[in-house]
């Protein structure tokens, strides 16, 4: 049942960031669930790898690079998907900044951890 609202949170989260990001547009509330479980299961996959795979740069800048990292997965899952669409890797970059933060607000406002 968490998971399942964790997803929605997400999607919701998704919404908020095409709204404040105008280069970021999804298409409906089906498409944002869709775009929040392939986010998720990219995040979990393939994020792992490319941070191992560009540690050196990342300790060079401070761990800066990780977001550029996290912006380029936004944008790629943006190009990949019908109904979630990112227009540049910059706004891949703002707008996977702004879901984590949003994801964190939702997830510490409705999510009962005890």
């Amino acid at each position: 049942m968490k998971l399942l609202l964790v997803w929605l949170l997400n999607a919701l989260a998704l919404f908020a960031v095409a709204y404040f990001v105008p280069d970021i547009h999804v298409a409906g509330f089906a498409a944002a669930l869709i775009a929040a479980l392939v986010i998720g299961l990219v995040n979990m996959l393939v994020r792992p790898v490319l941070v191992l795979l560009t540690l050196p740069i990342t300790v060079l800048t401070l761990g800066l690079f990780i977001l550029v990292i996290n912006g380029v997965l936004f944008y790629a899952v943006g190009a990949w998907l019908e109904g979630f669409e990112v227009k540049t890797l910059m706004a891949g970059i703002i707008g996977a900044l702004l879901y984590s933060v949003f994801t964190w607000l939702l997830s510490a406002l409705l999510i009962d951890d005890k």
